[in-house]
């Protein structure tokens, strides 16, 4: 009753939620759609009243051209001819005085065999058909205008090509007297008008249209994602803390179980065992006036010391003690740890690199407790690299907390069974219990630290632990 309860109440918040985004992308999506429509619109306008623009200029350099050019220099010299440097030189004076101050990149004039006779670019002088259909068409009578832009089709659609440039052709005809351009036609011009600072303009204000839309939307959209996060938050914080203390609780029944069991069957071991022990050391103190030489003794001896151990590992875990704290530094542990394992790592091969920050600050913590912890991470380091190898141990201080780091060379965890080493009694040697691990990760909890076990890049494991300076902290 309750879980339908909760979900009739979860339902109705979705649906506002989905509705409320789907109209906000709508709204945006066709705000965007209209600013492109506009600037469409407004690049069209700009492309009109350029070409009106050329056309005027054109008119008028018709006049000028015929008036100061055409007539001057066909009663002068009898004949039109550019290639006449004194005819150039007043052609080009003409043209570029007519259209000084105005915004034209380039000026063609062809002749009616479709070659150029003037240019600003003196290069093209005398190219042969290079006019074209514009060419053409302004033969015929008819002006035309057409768009040229440089850049990629994103660029052309979005309006920020890098050139953009207005072609125009327009046929330059002898006046009448007082009367419109209406003579024969006489040759073509040809304007090129760039307007890339023009688009550029109105692409800047198309930035600044969207740029405001998104704001305003975005400003929306994070208020309302915070409220539905906001309320998202708290129904999946409340379902998720119901399983998590339910695994917790059913973990706690398991180990408290498991522990019950396992200190129960471990007292009842360790009461024959001492028995055992101290009667193997007995006999063997009896056999050594007979028998020096028989191993009987010392293999019970030492193989009750081994069952010992298990029984201890047993215990730690099962009923870990609580720290007695005390002021301590981490690296006198764990030279410590180095000390005991001296022989063992000179006899078997193995290297300790050894990097301590400096001015470590001292900790409060049980000793004794992380001595253990820490002596059981090197021993696994060891037992990683059969062969021998090297184990770096870097310690430093990060915070309120000091942070040790081991790293071994050996093949490193599988990732399958990466998340199971912290399992009770998981192992994956011929030889041990599976509880060295949980006793340092209980050992580390205990003084409210945390643990960690990852694999690295190079080669071998890393186990990383990290201890508060002050309890509590």
């Amino acid at each position: 009753m309750d879980t339908h309860s909760s979900e009739e109440k979860v339902k109705p918040f979705r649906l506002v939620k989905y509705f409320t985004f789907t109209s906000l992308t709508v709204i945006f999506i066709g705000t965007l759609l209209l600013s492109l429509l506009n600037t469409h619109l407004a690049r069209t306008m700009q492309q009109k009243k350029s070409e009106e623009y050329a056309h005027l200029l054109i008119e008028n350099l018709n006049h000028q051209v015929f008036l100061q050019f055409i007539i001057p220099v066909a009663m002068k010299f009898g004949k039109i001819q550019l290639s006449n440097k004194e005819q150039f030189e007043r052609m080009d004076k003409v043209v570029r005085s007519t259209l000084h101050s105005f915004k034209i990149d380039m000026v063609n004039i062809y002749d009616i065999n479709n070659t150029i006779s003037y240019s600003f670019d003196t290069s093209v002088i005398g190219k042969e058909d290079a006019g074209g259909k514009g060419y053409r068409d302004a033969l015929s009578g008819k002006s035309t205008s057409k768009l040229f832009q440089r850049g990629n089709w994103f660029e052309i659609l979005l309006g920020f090509s890098q050139r953009s440039k207005l072609i125009t052709f327009a046929p330059l005809r002898a006046e009448q007297p007082l009367s419109r351009i209406s003579g024969p036609v006489l040759g073509v011009v040809e304007i090129v008008q760039d307007l890339t600072e023009d688009y550029k303009a109105i692409f800047s204000i198309q930035i600044r249209i969207i740029t405001t839309c998104t704001v305003v939307m975005g400003t929306l959209f994070l208020v309302l994602l915070f409220v539905v996060k906001r309320g998202e938050a708290i129904i999946e914080k409340r379902a998720l803390e119901r399983i998590r203390l339910k695994e917790q609780l059913s973990r706690s029944e398991h180990l408290s179980s498991l522990g019950e069991m396992v200190a129960g069957i471990s007292h009842e071991i360790r009461n024959p065992l001492g028995i055992i022990m101290s009667s193997s050391e007995l006999l063997k103190k009896k056999m050594s006036d007979y028998d020096p030489s028989n191993p009987i003794p010392n293999i019970i001896i030492e193989e009750s010391s081994r069952l010992n151990n298990i029984i201890t590992d047993f215990l730690n875990f099962a009923k870990p003690r609580t720290p007695n704290l005390a002021s301590c530094k981490i690296e006198d542990i764990i030279e410590k740890n180095i000390t005991f394992l001296a022989s063992q790592i000179k006899e078997e091969g193995y290297a300790i690199d050894k990097q301590y920050d400096n001015n470590l600050p001292e900790i409060t913590a049980d000793p004794d407790m992380l001595y253990q912890a820490f002596l059981n991470i090197l021993i696994n380091a060891m037992q990683a690299m059969p062969q021998g190898g090297k184990i770096n141990v870097r310690i430093c201080s990060n915070g309120n907390a000091v942070e040790i780091f081991f790293e071994d060379q050996g093949e490193g965890i599988a990732e399958d069974i990466l998340e199971k080493i912290w399992d009770p009694f998981f192992t994956t040697k011929s030889k041990g219990t599976g509880l060295g691990l949980g006793i340092v990760k209980n050992i580390i909890e205990s003084h409210g630290g945390i643990v960690q076990i990852s694999n690295r890049s190079v080669s071998g494991a890393r186990v990383t632990v990290r201890i508060p300076v002050e309890q509590g902290v």
